[in-house]
């Protein structure tokens, strides 16, 4: 019977994690659908529709760097506080000490990655505006 109470309890998290990525989905198609309602009307009612209107209503003012800086962050102080965690757990029982300090340099490497890579992503942003300006005042 254990077997079978674990294969459910596996099912039920799969499941979950399945339901909330479709609801995901789901949530971002029906904003997209909104916004093409809002810019549909708009059109029709005959309203200029300026370029920053449109970056607004279409989310092309959102900048990745700052949000894979900010999640860098974030994730990067767990790995401290999993350390501490693994050192809480060990005083109970010593072979969780190292697993959980593997889990926290995981944990820390990843926040790394993610700071590294707002840094390539806000220098792509740079030489884009870079380039645009220097299209703009070329004759």
């Amino acid at each position: 019977m254990e077997g079978i109470g674990g294969g459910l309890t596996a099912l039920a998290f799969w499941g979950f994690v399945a339901s909330v990525v479709v609801a995901g989905i789901w949530s971002d198609i029906r904003k997209r659908e909104a916004q093409h309602e809002t810019m549909r009307r708009m059109i029709e009612s005959g309203q200029p529709i300026d370029q920053a209107l449109m970056d607004k209503l279409s989310g092309g003012d959102q900048h990745v760097d700052r949000d894979l800086k900010i999640a860098g962050l974030i994730i990067l102080f767990i790995a401290p506080g999993l350390a501490g965690f693994g050192w809480f757990v060990s005083l109970l029982s010593e072979k969780w000490l190292f697993p959980m300090l593997g889990i926290a340099a995981l944990t820390a490497f990843v926040g790394v990655g993610l700071l590294v890579a707002s840094k390539f992503a806000e220098r792509s942003y740079r030489e884009a505006e870079a380039s645009t300006a220097n299209r703009t005042l070329a004759p």
